[in-house]
């Protein structure tokens, strides 16, 4: 285990079978897919996928905790502390080829997760997918946002669009969110790369053309992190272009995916 994977106390780290939203329609694809979301962001983005990317993947959505259905659970703050549980709460899904998809604070988590389970000698995904967030070597543009008061920070929050409207006006859905929304971008403002070495995957890096929050050189130097192959794909959209414009992103993951698991 790395430096840093503090443990917790077991009723704040219990994993069980909610790390993962369920796909019973994709048991015979050749690869598993998980996906991890944009900071405040749960398995609902990813839901609609597991349609989508029958039969080539089973899609499982990664829902951590403090979020819809572990709305009640306490939320994790830094990337360290969150592996050793996610990782293990992985494992017993591990049972065939699989990928990762990450988005945003996503794309940071599914990295760190892939080197973690690496390092633990559980092999690596068949693919990467870094989506919406600048390389980890690289330093942050803006000020962090989740030391602000309370105020401020939603404010700041709500300028980026990323939040649904009816969460930031609705005062009890804002308390019950708000603690895990904060948690989310302190994960993700704090992060630096863990130590640890390049991946041996291909790595696709995903971002929107009118993303204000990436530009495409921060994406390109996502090169940098694996010995195996690497592409970079601009798509139509903002920073929160799978809400909208999924056709171009879904096939280049399709694509990727079936040469993953080619014969």
């Amino acid at each position: 285990m790395r430096p840093g994977h503090e443990k917790r106390r077991r009723e704040d780290s219990v994993v069980g079978e909610n790390w993962t939203a369920e796909n019973g329609e994709a048991d015979s694809a050749g690869v598993r897919l998980f996906c991890f979301a944009h900071a405040g962001g749960g398995a609902a983005v990813f839901r609609p996928w597991q349609r989508r990317l029958a039969p080539t993947a089973d899609v499982r959505p990664v829902l951590l905790p403090g979020r819809e259905t572990r709305l009640r659970e306490k939320p994790y703050r830094g990337v360290p502390e969150l592996l050793g549980p996610l990782c293990d709460g992985l494992l017993p899904l591990l049972d065939r080829p699989f990928a990762f998809f990450g988005h945003s604070l996503g794309a940071a988590v599914a990295y760190e997760t892939a080197r973690e389970i690496a390092a633990r000698g559980w092999g690596e995904p068949r693919h990467l997918f870094v989506s919406a967030r600048r390389a980890p070597h690289l330093p942050a543009r803006r000020p962090p946002l989740h030391p602000l008061p309370r105020k401020e920070f939603l404010a700041a929050v709500a300028n980026m669009g990323g939040t649904p409207p009816e969460v930031l006006e609705h005062p009890g859905l804002l308390e019950a969110f708000g603690t895990a929304l904060r948690a989310d971008f302190e994960m993700h403002e704090t992060y630096v790369p863990l130590p640890g070495g390049l991946l041996s995957c291909p790595v696709t890096a995903l971002v929107g053309a009118r993303d204000p929050q990436v530009g495409t050189d921060e994406m390109a130097a996502w090169r940098d992190t694996t010995r195996g192959g690497f592409d970079l794909r601009v798509v139509d959209g903002d920073h929160f272009y799978l809400r909208e414009a999924t056709d171009e992103p879904l096939a280049t993951v399709r694509g990727a995916l079936d040469a993953a698991t080619a014969p």
